[in-house]
């Protein structure tokens, strides 16, 4: 019998996975050794792309609103509109609320070029409405389209995700996780923040995701403390990995 997901490594999880783009990630996290997303929401293009740079060695995924960089252009640049999204980001997420549709929607874009979906199942923020019922059905949305929506956006591994039976028990949905910070636990708007240990080694997650943690206030610090910030957070990360797939449990927080 195999292993639960969660301590089966990146690289077997990724020889198994049907989606190009979830295959392609874990391909990534594997050969870097990295588990380590950038979350990049600044306004200007050239402090996205050089946040991006010097974070990048360090990193398996950058996570942007694209939509809020107020100098978009083609260096930048689903299938329409000014961003043409679809034609550069190999992940997505969507709010399962506006219900199948979306997915259908999205997926006749995404499917023909190799895309995935993540599902925000649940967020990090005090008082979220995004749980129970909600995340229960973000989970059965997501069963329902396994071809092209490849895991969550989610504070831990979801009990309602597990297989419910010997015909789904090689699913493997990915689990991103945001709210993660090293030297604080909130930030007085109701943000709370979980360390990597916690996130991958205790919750059972895939990914953790790390904005202002590592490239700070306004359009971002400085290159080099970039660099550190984010090797930092990658070596936190990858180290509670390892511990996870040497057979650590998942808590039961």
């Amino acid at each position: 019998m195999a292993a639960p997901i969660h301590q089966q490594s990146y690289s077997t999880r990724a020889s198994r996975h049907s989606n190009p783009a979830a295959k392609a990630l874990l391909e990534v996290m594997d050969r870097k050794k990295t588990n380590l997303c950038v979350s990049v929401d600044v306004t200007k293009k050239n402090a996205f792309l050089r946040i991006v740079e010097a974070a990048g060695p360090s990193v398996c995924l950058v996570k942007t609103h694209i939509d809020i960089i107020e100098d978009f252009d083609e260096d930048l640049v689903y299938s329409r509109g000014v961003h043409k999204i679809a034609s550069w980001s190999h992940i997505t997420n969507a709010h399962p609320v506006p219900g199948p549709g979306i997915v259908k929607g999205l997926a006749s874009v995404g499917l023909p070029l190799g895309r995935g979906l993540l599902l925000l199942a649940e967020m990090s923020s005090q008082g979220t409405l995004a749980q129970d019922e909600y995340t229960k059905q973000a989970v059965a949305m997501a069963r329902a389209h396994q071809d092209f929506v490849i895991g969550f956006i989610a504070m831990k591994r979801l009990k309602d995700q597990e297989p419910t039976s010997a015909s789904n028990e090689d699913e493997d949905f990915l689990i991103l996780t945001p709210g993660v910070g090293l030297d604080t636990k909130g930030d007085g708007m109701g943000q709370q923040y979980k360390t990597p240990r916690e996130v991958v080694l205790e919750r059972g997650c895939d990914v953790i995701i790390v904005g202002r943690g590592i490239y700070g206030k306004g359009e971002g610090a400085d290159s080099e403390a970039i660099k550190a910030e984010a090797e930092r957070y990658r070596a936190e990360g990858w180290r509670a990995y390892e511990e996870r797939i040497a057979g650590k449990s998942l808590s039961s927080s």
